[in-house]
């Protein structure tokens, strides 16, 4: 048996989550993992099956379908609420706020933390645009003499410095404006930890390790042929102890872990026939054994992330528990308020620092889908349900205003009716060679100001063009300009959206609204106000018996008439920049076009074309009701 090399395998271990003092800024890694701990974190992330599942399904109820305002005293900061709700849209230039919340919930799930890159204007008064830092790209500055982090460090490879040195952002504080952006890190109290915090799940992380080595092992011996694993001994004399070290060494590095499942062994004896001799190894009840090892490590990485239910998180379970819909919803409640919530409203806290800096602090929340909610089927709940209450019971977003409209009665009229018919007449898609630059709910625009035209005239006068272009307006519209092939040049329209922030107290939806939101068109201001002339649109034509005294309104103020919870948004499109000798800005151009537009003198209307008529007084309608 003093013949038989033997191979130890190496034990599994969860690093170590170490603070060292480095140059600028304070490591945080193991010495296997050094200065990379998040890296490790994410590794553990892509192979481990059921890690990943429950940070995944958990990331996704914490960042919930939609982050709403709160309604209570939006009537009293309307202003304030207005402003909220187009950061909500427009948190960067290509971003709203959820989109950014859905990444910082997957980095606050996995990592423990996250980061947020906040940018001021040029006063330092307000933060204009919010964006997601990778939290693997950012480590803490040394602290200063007060223990407090004033700096943060961001590579896009902490393994190699070198190549991809580090950024210093100055940390998010109120009190210092002096650069142009800051960095705000934040999670989590982890006990132990002075700048870093550490994922809630840190006990799990051996058992997501072990999740992965069986998985190797299985892949292998796929590889393999499920063939087992040999012993070799070559009778031709044994050698000598610093030489048996030397394989041995030698054996381990190459045959050692799970990634060697199904190879060989060699083993030496001093025998005269000098004939090799090879046996096979099986390991008894192997796959009893590693049957076991799954259903254990599964257990524990569940314990470890606190799941009450495995199904919540769309893990199978031959347990039975929490596979009915009654122990399924309160499995739900109960991770939602112990796991989730605290999640939740610490990324709560953290916005509410920005929105007060920004003088739109107002009460915000997640929206969150449950489960399953019934395991009756659509034909059931009809008999029983009015179908406000199905919408309700299946997590679906209430209908608009007036009037249920049955699936036949609804295609009659979107086939036949004169709206139909005018929504396909003016309504457009834009081409595929014009990009969008600017999205907006529409604040500051008065109804008298053509905001492409002077758009359009503003880009004329900062371009100077190779040739002159000829005038040859888009098919679509008299405002469009000149001729795409020269110049870089405006598009202005608006599309028809939904204040998801409002409830639907009836449960209804008007002809007029189902039909605008379901077109997804695109349209001109010229084609949505009262008509004058052979401008505008005509409501009693398009949205019959909404007007006071049934006369005719303005869609673009008062949308789909009272109660209607839709508004306005703008966008802004551009062709390719092709002949012109200089280049402008698109957010200089647009700015001072906003500017222009709040300067003009005609009458101020920008409030009514972005609030839905919900909001307005009276519910929009003209007499108090």
């Amino acid at each position: 048996m003093e013949n038989i090399l033997s191979v130890d395998l190496s034990s599994v271990t969860s690093p170590i989550v170490k603070e060292t003092r480095g140059t600028e800024w304070i490591e945080y890694g193991t010495e296997e993992w050094a200065n990379l701990y998040p890296q490790f974190l994410i590794d553990l992330y892509y192979n481990s099956s059921t890690h990943a599942a429950i940070i995944n399904g958990t990331a996704e109820m914490i960042a919930g379908e939609d982050i709403v305002i709160d309604e209570e005293g939006e009537d009293e900061n309307l202003d304030r609420y207005i402003k909220l709700k187009n950061f909500f849209y427009h948190v960067n230039g290509k971003e709203t706020l959820h989109e950014v919340i859905k990444k910082v919930s997957l980095d606050f799930k996995l990592q423990g933390a996250f980061a947020l890159h906040l940018i001021w204007n040029k006063a330092k008064t307000e933060i204009v645009e919010l964006y997601h830092i990778p939290v693997e790209r950012v480590r803490a500055g040394i602290p200063n003499a007060m223990g407090v982090v004033d700096c943060y460090y961001v590579s896009a490879d902490w393994s190699d410095t070198r190549e991809n040195r580090p950024t210093p952002i100055q940390a998010f504080n109120v009190n210092d404006r002096t650069g142009a952006s800051q960095l705000l890190y934040s999670g989590l109290y982890s006990p132990n930890m002075d700048v870093y915090h550490t994922p809630d799940y840190i006990a799990a992380n051996n058992w997501a390790m072990v999740d992965q080595k069986v998985s190797e092992f299985h892949l292998n011996n796929i590889s393999n042929g499920f063939s087992s694993s040999f012993m070799v001994n070559f009778a031709n004399g044994v050698p000598t102890q610093e030489e048996r070290l030397a394989l041995e060494r030698s054996l381990a590095n190459k045959f050692q872990g799970s990634s060697n499942a199904g190879k060989v062994i060699l083993t030496f004896s001093d025998d005269k026939t000098r004939t090799p001799e090879i046996f096979p190894i099986s390991v008894s009840n192997a796959d009893k054994q590693y049957l076991a090892l799954q259903e254990l490590l599964v257990q524990n990485i569940l314990t470890g992330h606190r799941v009450t239910s495995p199904m919540l998180l769309g893990i199978k379970s031959d347990t039975g528990l929490g596979s009915n819909v009654d122990e399924l919803n309160a499995a739900f409640e109960v991770y939602l308020n112990t796991v989730v919530k605290p999640f939740q409203t610490h990324i709560i806290k953290v916005l509410a620092k920005i929105f007060k800096i920004n003088n739109m602090d107002m009460s915000i929340s997640f929206v969150q889908a449950k489960p399953i909610t019934t395991s009756f089927t659509i034909d059931d709940m009809r008999a029983v349900m009015t179908q406000a209450e199905i919408r309700e019971e299946l997590g679906l977003p209430a209908l608009e205003e007036d009037e249920i409209v049955d699936e036949d009665e609804f295609t009659k009229m979107t086939n036949h009716t004169e709206l139909s018919k005018w929504i396909e007449e003016v309504g457009e898609d834009i081409p595929e060679d014009w990009n969008l630059v600017e999205e907006e709910i529409v604040d500051g625009e008065h109804l008298d100001f053509d905001f492409e035209a002077e758009l359009n005239n503003i880009a004329k006068e900062k371009l100077e063009l190779a040739e002159t272009p000829k005038d040859t307006p888009n098919k679509r519209s008299s405002q469009d300009g000149v001729n795409r092939s020269f110049n870089d040049f405006y598009k202005v329209r608006y599309v028809y959206a939904t204040d998801n922030f409002l409830t639907n107290k009836s449960g209804t939806s008007r002809e007029f609204c189902e039909l605008m939101v379901a077109a997804k068109k695109l349209f001109r201001k010229e084609d949505l106000v009262l008509k004058k002339g052979n401008i505008g649109v005509d409501s009693n034509i398009v949205n019959p018996g909404f007007g006071h005294d049934n006369k005719p309104y303005n869609i673009f103020l008062y949308k789909g008439g009272p109660q209607c919870r839709h508004f306005f948004l703008r966008k802004i499109f551009k062709t390719s920049l092709r002949n012109a000798k200089s280049k402008i800005s698109d957010s200089q151009l647009i700015g001072y076009t906003k500017a222009k537009s709040e300067g003009f003198t005609a009458e101020r209307n920008d409030k009514l074309v972005a609030i839905a008529p919900q909001r307005m007084k009276n519910n929009g309608y003209y007499n108090p009701k």
